[in-house]
């Protein structure tokens, strides 16, 4: 072949290969735009107006695929720049929320950003909801997004219908009923909130507010059953332990009664942490750790067994040292409690103040426990006798302060004793 007709053809190929997707791309411009390119560029310069003035999420910039991974997005279009703060205020925490002042903005930014639900006044300067509404849900390049028409004037449910709304809010309307609508139209499992106090409020903003404090409460609420779900596992979780190291029967849940009892007695503001009484629930987990065979051993423990025991408090460390709700001192009570006030306890040898204080705290009630209690090891010793032995190891395995404060409240520690026996 003539090296002349090779040239022109390779130079034909290139220019198809570099042509055919900018063509492409030029007739997609204009079909989005509408029908020549002085219309695409107003719409594309309303289109940067509508992202600078609306807030638009760094997020809608990304790809398709992404946008399917995302939290629905809603798009708040009304002339009243209050009522969109309250409701972007409302929405945000859940939804990703962009908001216009008027349909023209809405058009562009609908485009662009493609909402799943659009928040739709009816009254409004320039286009009306109520045919924007139908352009929304008529043409494509919108998405047919799930639409929200919000009113204060007499607007039929049936004309709403017509223009292709899928509810209809009139104002005001209570943020929860919002919500609700919202839950209801994604398929979103909704809670079924009673919010009627007696009288109306006439103004938007005092059914906000309404609203806001029932929130509170409901929340509160929430939180107790989430403590409680914690308790419940975490007590689980130590009698799976206590099935394994069948000599401590309920250990764990005695020797929490008397940690927090002396706890109040020495230092009450441990108590604000909540993950303190977890820890003294769980700090023993590590021997989850340990072969049942070592932990049941009634003769003593060869040095490579007890080499194996004193691992634990590490162990439950590794265990539990990234859960949330055991941040602060419960970690703290897990891997201190084998600690001696002389230094020579473990894991890590700590002495005196080094230790913290509610792992010296804990220290004393888990021996109490262990000393009147029935073990592998050992028979159960008196109350009398336990509170003689912890008295003897002051300044040797225990604070001696503990110890002091301990004595005195030896009787009410008693009679929690007594109360645990009759509940196991």
């Amino acid at each position: 072949m003539p090296s002349w007709l090779t040239s022109v053809m390779l130079g034909l190929l290139a220019w198809t290969v570099v042509a055919v997707p900018i063509t492409l791309l030029v007739a997609r411009f204009l079909h989005l735009s509408g029908s020549s390119p002085d219309i695409g560029e107003k719409a594309a310069a309303r289109a940067a107006a509508a992202a600078r003035q609306t807030l638009i999420p760094e997020s809608a910039r990304l790809g398709r695929e992404t946008e399917m991974l995302r939290s629905p997005r809603i798009l708040i279009v009304d002339d009243d720049p209050a009522l969109r703060m309250l409701l972007r205020t409302t929405l945000t925490a859940e939804f990703e929320v962009a908001e216009a002042a008027d349909a023209r903005l809405a058009s562009d930014l609908a485009r662009l950003w493609r909402p799943t639900i659009v928040l739709l006044d009816v009254a409004m300067p320039g286009i009306d909801g109520l045919s924007f509404c139908a352009d929304l849900k008529t043409k494509p390049a919108f998405g047919a997004p799930l639409v929200v028409l919000l009113t204060g004037a007499e607007v039929l449910e049936t004309t709403a219908a017509h223009a292709g709304a899928d509810a209809l809010l009139r104002k005001p309307f209570s943020p929860l009923e919002l919500v609700s609508v919202i839950d209801r139209l994604t398929g979103a499992d909704a809670v079924e909130i009673a919010t009627e106090l007696e009288g109306e409020p006439s103004e938007q903003i005092l059914l906000f507010a309404r609203d806001l404090g029932r929130l509170v409460e409901i929340e509160r609420g929430q939180r107790r059953v989430v403590q409680d779900a914690y308790r419940e596992t975490v007590t689980a979780l130590a009698n799976a332990l206590e099935a394994k190291d069948s000599g401590t029967r309920v250990h764990s849940l005695r020797v929490r009664h008397y940690a927090t009892e002396l706890t109040t007695a020495i230092e009450p503001n441990l108590l604000s942490d909540p993950s303190l009484e977890y820890g003294f629930l769980l700090h023993d987990v590590g021997k989850i750790g340990v072969p049942g065979e070592v932990l049941r051993k009634r003769g003593p423990l060869s040095p490579s067994e007890w080499a194996l025991i004193q691992l634990h408090p590490l162990i439950g460390l590794e265990m539990l040292g990234n859960v949330n709700f055991l941040q602060g001192e419960g970690l703290k009570v897990i891997r201190s409690h084998h600690e001696r006030w002389d230094g020579t306890g473990y894991p890590d040898g700590l002495a005196r103040e080094a230790i913290p204080l509610s792992a010296r705290i804990f220290a004393v009630a888990d021996a109490l426990d262990a000393i009147t209690s029935e073990r592998p090891y050992r028979h159960a010793a008196s109350w009398e006798a336990a509170v003689a032995e912890i008295a003897t190891q002051s300044r040797l395995q225990f604070d001696p302060n503990i110890v002091e404060t301990f004595v005195r409240e030896k009787e009410p520690l008693h009679r929690l004793q007594a109360l645990a026996e009759e509940a196991a």
